[in-house]
C-alpha cells in the first residue's frame, strides 16, 4: 500500500500551541485520575486496622504481573455529584477496566469502598450497566470485587433504585450466555447488593469480612424488632458452611485474590484460540508523539486527518478509498498491528457525496468482515439549498442506516469536534460501538455555542418584530452569553466523559495500542465459542 508522505510541520508555531493545548488536557486527566485515588487512599488506616487491601491494590494483585490494564469511564460522575471542578471526584463510585488475569482477558470491577464506602454515586449505574454491556458483547469473564454500601441512602433517588435492576438482569444474562460471573465479597453487600454474589456463578467469601443480607441488624431491627449480628444474618462462615452462597472461604484479601485467579486459571477459557500466533507488523513511520501537536482546541482550524491515520496505521500505510469523490470524507484501509481495518474520517462536513461514498465503504468492510474504526472530526452533515436539493436528508439517512446495521465491529475515537448529525453518522454513543473513547479536547455537541446563540438570537428577533416590539440590546447580549457558555461547558469533553458518553478520555500517543487491544478483544470474541443456557448458572 502507499506510504504517507506527511507535509505537517512539527515545528511551526501553530504545531507548539497545538502541542501545548493537548499537553494541558492530559494534564487534567492525570489529575481528576489521581483525585479518585488519593480520595480513595485516605481511608488506608482503616484499611490496615481492619487487614484489608484498598481496591486499587486488589486489583493490583489479581491482575498478571507486568500486564496492561485499561480502564474504562474513569471520569463517570465528574462534574454531576459537584458543580465544583476542584471538589468534584469522578470514577462514580468503583474502579472498572479490561485486564489479564492467569493469562485470560477480562472485565473487572471493584467497590471504591476508600470513598463513601464503596456507594454507588452519580453515574456510577450508567458505568456499572456500560461495563456489563462490553463484557456481554466481548464475552469477557466478569471479575467483580465486592465491597459497597449500595445506594447512598442521603442521595436517594427512586429512578436509580428502580433503573438499578438493570444491573441485576445484565449479571444473570452473561451467565446465561455462558460468560462466568465471578464475585470476591471483600466487605458487605446489604439489600440488592446481597444479590451480586446471589446472581454470580461462583462467590469467594473472606472470613469475618464478608457480610450478604436483605437487610442489616439496624433495618431487622426496625421492621421486625428482631435483634441479629451481622455474622449470624450473612457472614462469610454461615454462607460457606449453612447456604452455599459462598463457594470458597478466604482468610483475608490476599487469599481471596489468589483462589479468584485460581479459579478464572481452570476456566480454561482460551482453549479453542490460537493467541501464540502474533500477527507480522511494521510500526507507523510517522511518530505517535506528533498526535499531541494536530488537533487544534480551536475546532475551526483545519487538519488533514490523514496526518492522524498515518500514525496509527501499521507502516503509516493507507490505501484511500474513492480520494477524488467526496474528498472531505475519508475512507481509508489499513492494518493496525496486523489487524486488517476500515477508517472513516472527516475533513470537513460530510456532504451528499461523503455521505454516499461512506455507506458504500461501510457495505464494502462488512462484506469482507473487517472491523470500522471511526475518527470523529466533523462540524456536521453539509447545510444549505444546494445540499438540501441535492438529497442531503435521503444521502446522510442512507449513511446512519449503514452505520445502524453494521455487521462488523466499529470502534469510535472522537479526536475533535462532534456536532450535530455528524456524531450520528460517525457512530456515536447512541448507536454502540463496541468502545467509544475520546481526546482531551474533543467537543460533542448539537451545534457550536456561538451557532447556537445566534441561532435563538434570529428567531427571538424575529418573533418580537411580529409583535411590532424591539429587543433589548443588553438583555439580547446577556442571553447570547449565556446560550454560549452553556453549550461550550456542556461540550466539553471532561462533562461529557463524567456523563459516561464515552468509554474514557485517552492521550493520543495511547490510541494504536488502545485501538490494537480493542481489535484483539473483537477478534478473539468472534472466534470464541461459548457453551449458553436456558437461564444461567442456578445457585444449589
Amino acid at each position: 500500500m502507499p506510504v504517507f508522505e506527511s507535509l505537517w510541520n512539527n515545528a511551526s508555531e501553530t504545531a507548539l500551541q497545538r502541542r501545548q493545548a493537548m499537553l494541558e488536557g492530559i494534564h487534567r486527566l492525570r489529575e481528576l485520575e489521581l483525585r479518585s485515588a488519593e480520595c480513595s487512599k485516605k481511608a488506608q488506616a482503616v484499611f490496615d486496622k481492619r487487614g484489608q487491601l484498598l481496591p486499587r491494590q486488589r486489583i493490583a494483585l489479581l491482575l498478571d504481573p507486568a500486564s496492561s490494564f485499561l480502564p474504562l469511564c474513569s471520569l463517570a460522575g465528574y462534574l454531576q455529584d459537584s458543580a465544583d471542578p476542584q471538589s468534584s471526584v469522578p470514577g462514580g463510585g468503583m474502579i472498572a477496566g479490561i485486564g489479564q488475569i492467569s493469562g485470560v482477558r477480562c472485565m473487572i470491577v471493584a467497590s471504591d469502598s476508600g470513598i463513601e464506602a464503596g456507594s454507588i454515586q452519580a453515574k456510577g449505574l450508567e458505568k456499572y450497566l456500560r461495563v456489563q454491556e462490553i463484557a456481554l458483547q466481548n464475552k469477557l469473564p466478569f471479575i467483580h470485587l465486592v465491597e459497597s454500601a449500595g445506594a447512598n441512602l442521603m442521595r436517594y433517588q427512586v429512578e436509580g433504585f428502580v433503573l438499578g435492576g438493570s444491573l441485576f438482569r445484565n449479571l444473570a444474562r452473561l451467565s446465561k450466555a455462558g460468560i462466568p460471573v465471578i464475585t470476591v465479597q471483600h466487605g458487605s453487600g446489604t439489600a440488592g447488593g446481597a444479590y451480586m454474589p446471589g446472581l454470580s456463578d461462583i462467590v469467594i467469601m473472606v472470613r469475618g469480612r464478608s457480610r450478604a443480607f436483605l437487610a442489616g441488624p439496624p433495618l431487622l431491627l426496625a421492621a421486625t424488632g428482631e435483634v441479629a449480628t451481622e455474622e449470624d444474618l450473612g457472614g462469610a462462615e454461615m454462607h460457606t458452611q449453612m447456604t452455599g452462597l459462598g463457594e470458597y472461604l478466604a482468610e483475608d484479601d490476599a487469599h481471596a485474590i489468589g483462589i479468584a485467579r485460581e479459579v478464572v486459571a481452570h476456566l480454561d477459557w482460551n482453549k479453542n484460540l490460537h493467541l501464540d500466533t502474533p500477527l507480522p507488523y511494521q510500526e507507523p513511520r510517522l511518530a505517535s508523539d506528533d498526535l499531541l501537536n494536530l488537533i487544534s482546541s480551536n475546532l475551526r482550524e483545519p487538519i488533514d486527518m490523514r496526518e492522524i491515520i498515518a500514525r496509527l496505521v501499521d507502516g503509516s500505510e493507507l490505501l484511500e478509498f474513492k480520494p477524488l469523490y467526496g474528498p472531505h470524507t475519508l475512507c481509508i484501509q489499513g492494518f493496525i498491528q496486523g489487524h486488517a481495518v476500515g477508517i472513516i474520517s472527516n475533513n470537513g462536513p460530510i456532504d451528499n457525496a461523503g455521505a454516499n461514498k461512506a455507506s458504500h465503504f461501510i457495505g464494502l468492510m462488512c462484506q469482507h468482515g473487517t472491523p470500522l474504526i471511526y475518527l470523529q472530526n466533523t462540524t456536521g452533515y453539509m447545510v444549505g439549498t444546494e445540499s438540501e436539493q441535492a438529497g442531503m436528508i435521503k444521502n446522510g439517512s442512507k449513511m446512519i442506516q449503514a452505520v445502524s446495521n453494521a455487521s462488523v465491529p466499529q470502534i469510535t475515537i472522537q479526536c475533535g469536534a462532534s456536532f450535530g448529525a455528524g456524531n450520528y453518522g460517525m457512530c456515536g454513543r447512541g448507536f454502540e460501538p463496541r468502545f467509544l473513547f475520546s481526546w482531551p479536547l474533543a467537543k460533542t455537541a448539537v451545534m457550536g455555542g456561538e451557532q447556537a446563540a445566534t441561532t435563538m438570537k434570529i428567531v427571538t428577533e424575529q418573533a418580537m418584530k411580529k409583535k411590532g416590539l424591539v429587543a433589548d440590546p443588553e438583555k439580547s447580549k446577556a442571553q447570547f452569553n449565556k446560550i454560549v457558555s452553556i453549550f461550550e461547558s456542556q461540550a466539553d469533553v471532561f462533562y461529557t466523559s463524567g456523563l459516561v458518553l464515552d468509554d474514557g478520555v485517552i492521550d493520543p500517543r495511547d490510541t494504536r495500542s488502545i485501538l490494537a487491544l480493542c481489535l484483539e478483544i473483537c477478534h478473539q470474541a468472534q472466534h470464541r465459542s461459548l457453551r449458553p443456557s436456558q437461564f444461567g448458572v442456578a445457585r444449589m
